[in-house]
């Protein structure tokens, strides 16, 4: 995940526009694989994109946070990391939340394009709240929350 992150940071990822500029494909294969009509940029993909941006909303509202303008997808990231404030520990919980849904949304956008499967935003938003809650209790011994608390008062 980390090695994701750091692509998408610093536009590197292989989305269809940054393949365009590399001349692995053509220029009318560079629509975003939900069919909006878009380019597949990365800002597009994990930030404004309809389908796939949607993720973002559904965790700030399972967390009860709101939403802050974002431009850039570094802007993106550090709203999303310091919205719950200064506090070290809240910070950390925030980056895991940000780097899971980046990666959520990276293999989604893969298996829709390569294996012509999709999940709803309800799936993915599952998907975020149990591998959350895996791998926050794998780090930390004394996690006392259980799934049904996890899913409606992270």
């Amino acid at each position: 995940m980390s090695i994701l992150a750091w692509q998408l940071l610093r536009d590197r990822l292989p989305t269809k526009n940054n393949l365009l500029r590399r001349g692995v494909i053509q220029p009318a294969a560079t629509y975003c694989v939900v069919g909006c009509g878009n380019d597949e940029t990365a800002i597009h993909m994990f930030l404004y994109c309809d389908t796939f941006g949607a993720l973002w909303q559904h965790v700030r509202k399972w967390l009860g946070v709101s939403r802050a303008d974002m431009y850039t997808v570094h802007d993106h990231f550090f709203q999303f990391t310091n919205v719950l404030g200064p506090s070290r520990t809240r910070r950390s919980f925030m980056q895991l939340l940000w780097l899971l849904c980046v990666w959520i949304l990276w293999n989604e956008r893969n298996n829709r394009l390569f294996n012509n499967v999709q999940m709803t935003m309800t799936e993915l938003l599952e998907k975020v709240k149990l591998y959350s809650l895996w791998w926050l209790k794998a780090n930390n011994a004394i996690f006392v929350f259980g799934t049904q608390r996890w899913w409606s008062d992270p």
